[in-house]
């Protein structure tokens, strides 16, 4: 597995020289500038933030803006864990997260297990964590598998886990095989100084069902609460992290994900009591500016 992930990091650092050089080659003039010409006051940044991502994507690494540009959000950068958890996902794709991570300062990246070893070797020496997810996205595995996913992903160098409850262990009020769910999680990540966010996936409960979700979860010792997995029938709603700040008191965290897409909607859910935020679109919502 290191040599796969080595040859990896070579390719990587390949592609990302060809953008260097594409890049310089603009500066000298060789290649075409990007510029928006509906913004001619150099007002994009601030103005026009989907032509800035596509650039960013493109492999930009600056954008030009005058006076009166807003810069990113760096408040809520500092809070992000920036997702991607498709089932189609790349190395490649993998490696050009962990870049937007390191560049825009987000908390941490958070992918499935199959590439924390690679996140973790691209990220070496950052700040920026790595979180993965464990019984994701039913949460219907086993108690046993839960907690070896976890060390598992210990091992390959997450400092994160963000594990799915058993939700129909939760309806049917079995609330000790939910706690222990959790508290194996939760003692395999803090043997090892790993943080844990437990989800609940609040779309599937009722609001008593949502309390008792949390209450079960700071029982067992988890660090955070999380609103939902991005795959279930609804996302982080102000309401939902409304009422798991209320539960779970002031000394616990709470992450609000799912269909977070703009930097209006990641500050209400900051106002409503959530204390990180998790979303692919990270680059998006921070590039909205300050």
């Amino acid at each position: 597995m290191a040599v796969d992930i080595e040859q990896l990091v070579a390719l990587i650092t390949k592609e990302v020289m060809v953008k260097l050089r594409t890049q310089e080659a603009e500066e000298r003039g060789d290649l075409p500038v990007f510029r928006c010409y509906d913004c001619s006051q150099g007002r994009c940044a601030w103005t026009c933030t989907d032509k800035v991502r596509r650039v960013m994507d493109a492999g930009a690494t600056r954008i030009a803006a005058s006076l009166g540009a807003g810069g990113v959000a760096t408040d809520i950068a500092r809070i992000i864990d920036h997702t991607l958890l498709k089932p189609d996902t790349t190395p490649a794709q993998i490696a050009q997260l962990c870049y937007e991570a390191q560049k825009y300062g987000f908390a941490s990246v958070c992918i499935n297990p199959g590439y924390v070893a690679l996140a973790a070797q691209l990220l070496a020496g950052a700040p920026v964590k790595v979180c993965t997810v464990v019984g994701f996205p039913l949460g219907a595995t086993s108690t046993e598998a839960k907690a070896a996913e976890t060390v598992q992903a210990l091992d390959d160098g997450a400092t994160e886990i963000d594990m799915v409850i058993n939700i129909g262990a939760l309806k049917a009020g079995d609330y000790e095989l939910v706690e222990q769910d959790i508290v194996a999680v939760v003692r395999a990540a803090h043997t090892r100084g790993a943080l844990v966010k437990v989800i609940i996936e609040a779309a599937l409960l009722t609001d008593e069902e949502k309390v008792k979700a949390c209450t079960l979860a700071k029982a067992a010792g988890a660090d955070y609460v999380k609103t939902s997995t991005g795959f279930g029938p609804g996302g982080a709603t102000t309401h939902d992290v409304a009422l798991m700040r209320q539960t779970v008191g002031a000394m616990m965290g709470v992450k609000a994900a799912g269909g977070i897409g703009t930097l209006e909607k990641a500050r209400e859910m900051v106002h409503a009591g959530a204390t990180r935020i998790g979303a692919s679109a990270g680059v998006r919502i921070v590039a909205q500016g300050a």
